[in-house]
């Protein structure tokens, strides 16, 4: 693990480019490896969760070859094989859904970190449907054992696109179609890339049905991360400055990090917007922002980005409070707890409750030493404070890798 400093910076840059979207690269690497036929994925991440992805779709007998932001990917009938998926959550519970109805035994790892997320809110609805998992006490490492699928309909508990995601992709190879109804509606990049690939979905509100179904490749170009476009969106913010991120994918289940920001009084605009199966465009920030206060439906469409909100808060003059984001809990980490650690450690006056945290903002940061525990997100999070305020020592910080390779040449501008 690699040391990071980040110093106080005195201007950020004027035009920054996005990274690519880290999530729809992962799941257009396992659609398109199942898929029939050859697929051109154009502006895809080569982050360590997507490099991870990949891997285990080699293993299962796909061929995927990269150049530069390209990938070429031909998709293969899956073979049984021993997967491992790195810190790739995404990864490990969208192939538990995909391989439970298919031919052969699977075996699916990752490192510690995985190992202790829970596998058991995606185990749980497919075992209803027929599948043969063994599990490590609800975590990793499982084995599947091919098996058939029924139906099912399924009142998700959590708000989770993972979960969601893991059953459309079970009802690809099942007997009849998976209904999966949300109380909250999270992201929908599987169900729009299925729908691309002949997937038969549909999506009604907050409720989808999948439906058995033979996926045919095609062409994606993957649009920039706003998870990590955020970063330099709050550092502008928090240093008063004014900048534009291009390339951003504003998917609305994705971009209510802008109208939460617009909200707190951000001058925010978004020119140059491209339409397609996933739309984005160039975001250009503006002004500061005053205290704020996110729970109740805010979470589930804010989850990736509370980190770096609450760097953000530490910098607007007030009491700022996120409540209900009890999932923070149960990320790479305990983002709740890694988050007050963080920002506590350069001076923050920040207090961690139960389901979130309390900021109170304006008081001047100071340099630290931050630990953010293998997660990139509080490594990020700890970066944009620290650049906003006197700059911080981030110990592994090479943890970004898993998202965010050139996060510290971007943020430390050079």
């Amino acid at each position: 693990m690699t040391d990071v400093t980040v110093p106080r910076i005195k201007k950020i840059r004027d035009v920054y480019h996005c990274p690519p979207d880290k999530s729809i690269s992962v799941r257009a690497v396992i659609l398109c490896s199942f898929a029939h036929g050859r697929s051109v994925v154009k502006n895809i991440s080569r982050c360590d969760d997507v490099l991870s992805a990949a891997g285990c779709m080699r293993n299962l007998g796909a061929s995927i070859e990269f150049d530069g932001d390209t990938a070429y990917i031909t998709g293969s009938p899956f073979r049984s094989a021993k997967l491992d998926c790195g810190n790739s959550a995404t990864t490990a519970r969208l192939l538990t859904g995909l391989l439970a109805g298919l031919d052969g035994i699977f075996e699916i790892d990752g490192d510690e970190s995985l190992r202790n997320r829970p596998m058991s809110r995606v185990i749980d609805p497919l075992s209803i449907m027929g599948a043969n998992i063994e599990s490590t006490d609800g975590r990793l490492p499982i084995k599947i054992i091919g098996s058939a699928l029924g139906g099912l309909e399924y009142f998700t508990p959590v708000p989770s696109a993972q979960i969601k995601s893991a059953l459309c992709l079970a009802a690809l190879n099942g007997s009849a179609p998976v209904k999966i109804i949300e109380k909250v509606k999270t992201r929908d990049h599987t169900e729009r890339m299925l729908k691309g690939m002949n997937g038969q979905i549909k999506t009604i509100g907050n409720t989808v049905v999948c439906a058995p179904s033979v996926l045919f490749g095609r062409d994606i170009t993957v649009p920039g991360d706003i998870s990590a476009a955020v970063y330099m969106m709050c550092l502008a913010l928090a240093t008063r400055r004014e900048c534009m991120i291009r390339g951003v994918g504003l998917n609305e289940t994705r971009s209510h990090i802008i109208t939460l920001l617009r909200r707190c009084g951000a001058d925010i605009s978004i020119d140059n917007v491209t339409e397609s199966d996933e739309p984005y465009g160039d975001i250009r920030v503006r002004g500061g922002v005053l205290p704020f206060e996110i729970g109740g439906e805010d979470i589930p469409l804010l989850i990736d980005e509370l980190p770096a909100l609450a760097a953000l808060a530490c910098f607007a003059n007030g009491t700022s409070v996120i409540s209900g984001a009890e999932e923070l809990r149960y990320k790479e980490s305990d983002r709740i707890k890694n988050t007050v650690s963080a920002l506590r450690a350069l001076g923050a006056d920040i207090e961690e409750t139960g389901d979130g945290m309390v900021i109170r903002g304006g008081k001047q940061l100071l340099f630290g030493t931050v630990d953010p525990k293998g997660d990139h997100r509080i490594a990020m999070a700890a970066a944009v404070a620290g650049a906003a305020g006197q700059g911080v020592l981030i110990s592994g910080g090479d943890c970004v890798s898993v998202s965010f390779p050139d996060f510290f040449a971007e943020v430390s501008g050079v």
